[in-house]
């Protein structure tokens, strides 16, 4: 048994919002039921409906900027910050901006369309 699981090839989660998630860890690639580890881009524009997780969600800003909305405070994540939202908190992400975003998102427990409570 190998003290080791490599990746070479992330999981492309489907999506219909123009989001690209490469999921290298998580429910969707390899069933890891520790954290899902995702690399994301979204366009310009973008955004999600409000959701109140299960899950701890760290993102880490590798190019752009994206906006955390949380109980009416917008909090924007630049290039080379990071940001933790603790589970249970009611959030939204978005990208407002007229460029794309790229990050990487981890979350704990993993992410799960169960499990992220996403309003409609």
């Amino acid at each position: 048994m190998k003290n080791y699981i490599k990746e070479d090839d992330p999981f492309i989660v489907p999506t219909d919002d123009m989001k690209l998630i490469e999921e290298h860890f998580g429910n969707a690639s390899n069933k890891h039921e520790q954290c899902s580890i995702a690399r994301m881009e979204v366009p310009p524009r973008w955004k999600e409906p409000f959701q109140k997780p299960d899950f701890d969600e760290f993102t880490l800003m590798v190019k752009g900027k994206k906006m955390v909305e949380i109980d009416g405070e917008k909090i924007e994540v630049s290039e080379g910050q990071s940001i933790l939202i603790k589970k249970g908190t009611r959030v939204r992400y978005s990208n407002p901006y007229d460029f794309p975003a790229i990050y990487w998102s981890i979350c704990i427990p993993p992410f799960s369309l169960d499990t992220v409570h996403r309003e409609k």
